[in-house]
């Protein structure tokens, strides 16, 4: 579902990645670890076709970076669901509102609309917070609402970049818990921290992202965090 076959990433005159092979399966759910600036957030970005590899190349479902063309990024995207530090919620539209832009910019039918949004929101436990401003939400009940908006189109995978940087631990394991039970219905989720803590909770894949390639990482639970 996902692959990144002989990937070499360059900023300018910055190597990021240099040989990068990984695959995802359809369905799993891993980690992406590596200390700050190793390039997590980078590799999501060449997931979702915001950057090119300067070689080699990414595959998601039916798309490669070797042969898609502009018209056809927005269909990508709309199966993939990706999930910010930071929310990016827009602050002068309700709850309800912010997931309908999500909608209307692809043309949703306005009944379906309605009932997207209304699963979603179940599906956070957040249904009764439609009509509130983002502001007036806690970190945590914002990044549940994110969650809810990278789920609206049905993804086939959701990309989180490091979404409990900003929570506190309880919170962080709210989060993952609700990422975990997403994954049981079949959504592939790569979730890039460098929150060990939430790692060691999970027994999946990690992938560690070091020198410029993807290693099979074991974190145990007495090591401690980067």
């Amino acid at each position: 579902m996902l692959t990144f076959q002989n990937v070499e990433f360059k900023y300018s005159n910055q190597t990021v990645f240099t040989d990068l092979n990984l695959e995802l399966e359809e369905g799993e759910f891993a980690f992406l670890i590596g200390k700050s600036g190793v390039g997590k957030s980078t590799l999501l970005q060449l997931i979702y076709m915001n950057i090119f590899p300067t070689s080699g190349y990414v595959r998601v479902g039916d798309y490669d970076t070797t042969s898609i063309k502009p018209r056809q990024l927005p269909a990508l995207r709309k199966k993939l669901g990706v999930i910010f530090q930071d929310f990016k919620l827009l602050q002068d539209r309700n709850i309800y509102d912010n997931l309908a832009f999500v909608l209307e910019v692809t043309n949703t039918p306005g009944k379906e609309i309605k009932k997207k949004i209304n699963d979603v929101l179940s599906e956070v436990g957040l249904s009764h917070k439609r009509s509130n401003l983002p502001e007036q939400l806690s970190g945590g009940e914002q990044q549940r609402i994110a969650i809810a908006r990278a789920l609206l189109n049905d993804p086939i995978l959701i990309l989180a970049d490091e979404p409990t940087g900003n929570l506190d631990p309880e919170t962080s394991r709210e989060i993952l818990d609700i990422l975990t039970k997403i994954n049981k219905r079949g959504t592939a989720i790569l979730v890039a921290t460098h929150n060990y803590e939430i790692v060691k909770r999970m027994n999946t894949r990690i992938i560690k992202l070091e020198n410029g390639r993807a290693f099979k990482a074991v974190v145990k639970k007495k090591e401690k965090q980067e």
